[in-house]
């Protein structure tokens, strides 16, 4: 059969398996049909729901606006799909083409749609995990159980982690009345992402909305009482802080330990694939017949040197799989890279804060509109003498600026007058915190480089 004709087939009768009933998965699978794909499509996940929105869960559904369970992610399209729901994927046989299932069934397919995502990071100490009153917020069911007893009235909620997910926990619980107070072991919130100099902007937010913000420590202990209850947490300078309800905010893990063993380039900083998807094998060969799209990818990007990026960004979720769906049935002339500028956003403490690019790349910034002091800016970020991301704090209308400056290698600084600007204003060191020591909350993930050296010319499709 010619490479026309298998095309086709698989087209008209081929099986897809898509692991990951997500974002990612949904918007993968509706693209397959989009696409023509008239055959056999299944979609496994390991929650009993149907593909639910994330961003609601820490912002409306902690502040009672609505519901855990009225976060459905709308459809595109029907699928005609076989949904194996509550199942998770338990390991991959890439030479029989199978997915084994933790019910012990196995799927078949001709063309994987990996989009597994990323589950929050636990506490360490498992017995202080396990305590009553300690949470994490990733998925429906945590965001139900912990708006329930944040409706309760607790006299005081800790947040272990001051990212963006910590930050707007806070927030929920500020909005709502409850005392609440942050433990962060960077010297600011949001500093693994935004730097120091935003992150300042962050912390006096933080307090002027009466939060008890602690950085530069971390928590050694969560205690509890007789009846197993959380009752205090212990930080490294010697101080506790009284709490009867502790949430764990401490990033994310990445789903991939189901494909130990399988022979395909993951671990725990992803599984990683081409620009146009296609997951790579533990030789560094890549696949024809297995895509990767959303938080659990990694891949290459032509703006930003090379580098494998990990994104946990809702849009880049919904456009990687999207071209990892057209590549699945598409010749190699026809295929498509992935080459979304990262976009992030979040509200918190009356604020509404936008980012694009990779502002924690960045080594310098400028205030290039606005006015910190007045928490209404945007703030450019520059590196090796390039734009490389910009972040708005409720001035997001000139984000499509500097994103077009990012996607065109714009010099930095950027060598032209800027409105709202005040005069005589220069870049400053970011202030990113050293690598080496983790905090909470980055957004992007820079793990490791391209093999080869190559320049390109970037042009956005339109």
């Amino acid at each position: 059969m010619t490479a026309d004709g298998a095309l086709e087939s698989l087209r008209r009768e081929g099986r897809v398996v898509v692991v990951g009933a997500s974002l990612a998965g949904l918007r993968g699978a509706e693209t397959l049909r989009e696409k023509g794909f008239t055959g056999s499509l299944t979609i496994i996940g390991d929650e009993p729901h149907e593909p639910y929105d994330r961003p609601p869960l820490s912002k409306q559904v902690l502040l009672g606006m609505t519901t855990a369970d009225r976060t459905a992610l709308p459809r595109r399209r029907d699928l005609d799909a076989t949904w194996r729901l509550g199942v998770p994927a338990t390991g991959l046989d890439m030479a029989a083409r199978r997915v084994r299932l933790g019910d012990g069934d196995e799927v078949p397919y001709d063309r994987l749609l990996i989009a597994t995502g990323v589950r929050a990071r636990p506490w360490p100490h498992e017995a202080e995990a396990e305590l009553d009153g300690v949470f994490v917020l990733r998925t429906r069911d945590d965001a139900a159980r912990l708006e329930r007893r944040l409706a309760a009235g607790p006299k005081r909620v800790f947040v272990i982690g001051a990212g963006f997910t910590g930050s707007e926990i806070a927030s929920a619980c500020r909005e709502r009345g409850i005392a609440v107070t942050v433990a962060e072991r960077g010297g600011a919130p949001l500093v693994g992402a935004l730097g120091g100099v935003v992150g300042a902007v962050a912390a006096d937010l933080q307090q002027e909305h009466g939060v008890d913000l602690r950085c530069g420590v971390m928590v050694t202990a969560l205690e509890g009482d007789a009846s197993c209850r959380v009752r205090a947490a212990h930080l490294s300078d010697g101080s506790t802080v009284e709490t009867d309800l502790v949430v764990v905010c401490l990033g994310a893990t990445r789903n991939t330990e189901w494909l130990a063993g399988s022979g395909l380039g993951a671990g725990p900083r992803g599984i990683a694939c081409d620009a146009g998807c296609r997951a790579f094998d533990i030789r560094g060969i890549v696949t024809d017949d297995i895509y990767v799209a959303g938080d659990v990818a990694r891949s290459p990007h032509a703006l930003f040197g090379y580098q494998f990026l990990s994104l946990e960004h809702w849009g880049n979720a919904v456009r990687q799989a999207e071209i990892a769906a057209h590549n699945m049935l598409s010749e190699s002339a026809d295929r498509l890279p992935h080459l979304w500028v990262p976009a992030f956003w979040s509200s918190q403490f009356g604020v509404n804060i936008k980012s694009v690019g990779v502002p924690s790349l960045g080594t310098e910034i400028l205030v290039s509109q606005g006015s910190l002091t007045d928490r209404r800016f945007v703030g450019v970020y520059g590196y090796q003498g390039r734009v490389i991301g910009a972040v708005a704090f409720d001035h997001a209308r000139w984000l499509p600026f500097y994103q077009e400056l990012i996607e065109t290698t714009a010099p930095f600084p950027p060598p032209f007058p800027t409105v709202g600007r005040s005069p005589g204003q220069r870049p400053t060191d970011a202030d990113f915190p050293d690598p080496s020591v983790p905090t909470h909350g980055p957004t992007v993930t820079l793990s490791g480089y391209s093999p080869a050296d190559r320049r390109m010319t970037f042009t956005p499709a339109h």
